[in-house]
């Protein structure tokens, strides 16, 4: 199997556009992102009915006097799940409050939808390999995850208006039906650009992720229009029979494949940024893009500031008399292979940087961890 893995490591070396899609796939099972996914789906599953109950009984309040209008705003938000919108919309009913009881179950039902947000910025940090001594404090967390969350009720209002405005200009013609999905596809871009940045941490730059948000914004638009044909055509008369089984199967499938593609471009971004490839598949094997990706993981875990990280690559040792594996007896000292240590307050861009050094074959100096 070695011998397979490495004579596939000499094929892809050939192409880097090759070299780079396997850099991505390594990544995204380094980072476990499909795990990160399937917990993103778990809270946006949570968040969707306490932010759509908010929304019901805000419209409520807003729009007493208009029961079309609110019906208007509830349906085009309700777009935005189009494999169970209607059922939703049958399910979903105001808080039948007043006063500072209203009040305090709109904060405590605003409040309730954060684990999505807060999901959120530990799957982008993680994916960016930012220490935990340089993502936002708690204080900096919880602003940035009502920000978030409003910027994400934006976004379903926005975006599933657009689209319910495509469907009733759509007997005008393929060219309105386009150019209110290319305004709504606009509007999304910048929004998830807006979100990415929210969640975040400010070292990493807003070019640095641009293509995943641009990436992300265009595939929601895709996978609302899919839905809806899904919907029109071929799930017609299939809610009724599967009820609230189908109700949860299909909310929860439609939040993982949103997050599954947010992830894995955003993993391609961070790949391209970082300059993480070409990735060996043979087990003992390091290219270049395998130190600067390992010592990234390693500094990721940094949760102190006066902590300094040092990584050490052990090179492989000559085969032994008795067949065991010279790797597990070769030392790190005897090794001499490079190392890295990287200062705290280092961003995982500057990361890469330095360990340029140790896939160029040169040690970089090291420094004794200061005293705490």
């Amino acid at each position: 199997m070695d011998a397979v893995l490495r004579w596939l490591d000499r094929l892809q070396g050939r192409w880097r556009p090759v070299q780079f899609v396997v850099a991505v796939g390594r990544k995204f099972g380094d980072d476990q992102a499909r795990n990160l996914a399937a917990l993103l789906a778990y809270y946006a599953f949570l968040a969707t009915f306490p932010l759509l109950l908010v929304l019901v009984t805000l419209l409520g309040i807003v729009l007493h006097d208009n029961p079309a209008a609110q019906q208007r705003v509830l349906h085009s938000a309700l777009v935005d799940f189009p494999i169970i919108g209607d059922q939703l919309k049958g399910n979903i009913h105001s808080l039948n409050r007043t006063g500072a009881g209203l009040i305090v179950g709109l904060i405590g039902t605003f409040f309730g939808a954060r684990g999505l947000t807060l999901a959120v910025q530990n799957a982008f940090n993680t994916v960016w390999g930012v220490p935990y001594t340089r993502r936002p404090p708690f204080v900096g967390r919880q602003l940035r995850s009502l920000a978030l969350l409003a910027v994400i009720g934006v976004a379903i209002i926005v975006t599933g208006t657009l689209s319910g405005v495509a469907s009733v200009l759509g007997h005008r013609g393929l060219a309105v039906t386009f150019g209110v999905l290319g305004a709504s596809a606009v509007v999304n871009v910048g929004l998830f650009l807006l979100g990415f940045r929210l969640a975040t941490a400010r070292e990493v730059r807003v070019r640095s992720f641009a293509q995943a948000a641009v990436v992300s914004a265009v595939g929601w638009q895709v996978l609302l229009t899919l839905g809806g044909y899904l919907v029109e055509h071929e799930l017609r008369h299939a809610e009724q029979v599967y009820g609230l089984f189908g109700l949860v199967l299909g909310l929860l499938a439609w939040l993982h494949v949103q997050a599954q593609l947010t992830l894995f471009v955003l993993e391609a971004d961070a790949v391209r940024a970082l300059r993480l490839w070409p990735r060996a598949l043979a087990p003992k094997t390091l290219e270049s893009g395998d130190r600067r990706a390992y010592t990234s993981y390693a500094q990721a875990q940094r949760r102190r500031q006066d902590s300094e990280i040092t990584v050490v690559f052990a090179a492989p040792g000559p085969p032994r008399a008795d067949g065991a594996d010279s790797d597990a007896v070769q030392s790190p000292s005897a090794a001499q292979s490079p190392q890295t240590v990287i200062p705290s307050g280092t961003s995982p861009t500057a990361t890469s940087a330095a360990n340029s050094l140790a896939t160029s074959g040169a040690a970089e100096p090291t420094r004794a961890p200061r005293k705490p």
